[in-house]
């Protein structure tokens, strides 16, 4: 039977290697696969097509702020249950859901910082908690940074993405819009900056309120901006909208945004910005 057994070990083998999980991603709006981290390194826009990725208060952070110098606030403030609400779940039980799964603890995070030197306040809304929806603690964290500003005299920008009220809080949702408007317009009372970012999504409540409040109102490329949904109004118009309605370049073109801004060229523009308004 000896030469039935193999005197030598011709072939090595070897278990195979699993790819990681999101070592790639694919463009939505042209296809193209990219390496992750690739990704990471063109801010999160597509090579191919410049599609803007949407991304959250973490990356903003990182994109906008010299190292080291951001520094978040009021990160005890977390939604209460006011309404006792369910729908398919406890609102209470929902809150708690999203925060383990996100790591944020509301639809919003607030801080100050500098841009290339300059001292700011800031806001940036977490899509991905409960839709970026407004309640009762959006609008007190962007009526405390817009008091910060006011207080140290510097600009305050806000980057908006969400899909409106949070319905779960009714009409102490709705409230906000007033609330935040109100000190937005104590900024411009004492000739403070307000700087909006439209990202996509910004919609319902909070484009009808302080998203578009802001002395320089930018806009990201291809961001979905509206109030109520495209297919929403055409059912109640009964009339075939425009190619491209509602998005950043439509909007700006018919004066509805002041300036497209990209990705990897918004600190820039804010760094101009604020040097601008100090005169």
């Amino acid at each position: 039977m000896a030469w039935f057994l193999r005197s030598k070990q011709n072939i090595v083998e070897t278990t195979q290697r699993e790819m990681p999980d999101g070592l790639w991603t694919k463009c939505p709006s042209c296809g193209e696969i990219m390496y992750k981290r690739q990704l990471e390194e063109h801010f999160f826009i597509c090579t191919k097509c410049s599609y803007h990725f949407r991304i959250g208060s973490a990356e903003y952070i990182e994109l906008i702020f010299d190292e080291g110098t951001f520094v978040e606030t009021d990160t005890n403030l977390r939604s209460g249950d006011p309404l006792e609400f369910v729908d398919t779940k406890s609102y209470k039980d929902r809150i708690i859901a999203t925060h383990k799964k996100t790591n944020v603890n509301d639809a919003i995070t607030t801080g100050y910082g500098e841009v290339n030197g300059n001292l700011i306040s800031f806001g940036s809304m977490n899509f991905n908690f409960v839709g970026g929806s407004m309640g009762s603690v959006v609008g007190e964290k962007i009526f405390r940074a817009a008091k910060f500003s006011l207080e140290k005299k510097v600009p305050f920008l806000l980057v908006s993405a969400s899909g409106g009220a949070r319905m779960q809080e009714a009409a102490l949702s709705l409230m906000q819009m007033a609330k935040t408007s109100a000190v937005l317009t104590e900024l411009a009372e004492n000739k403070i900056p307000y700087f909006t970012l439209l990202t996509d999504p910004t919609t319902g409540g909070v484009t009808a309120s302080y998203a578009m409040l802001g002395d320089v109102i930018l806009a990201e490329p291809g961001a979905l901006i509206g109030f109520a949904g495209p297919r929403v109004i055409e059912q109640t118009i009964r009339k075939k909208l425009p190619q491209g309605f509602q998005r950043a370049e439509f909007l700006l073109e018919h004066g509805f945004v002041d300036t497209i801004v990209k990705r990897n060229n918004l600190k820039n523009t804010l760094t101009y910005l604020i040097k601008w308004f100090k005169g």
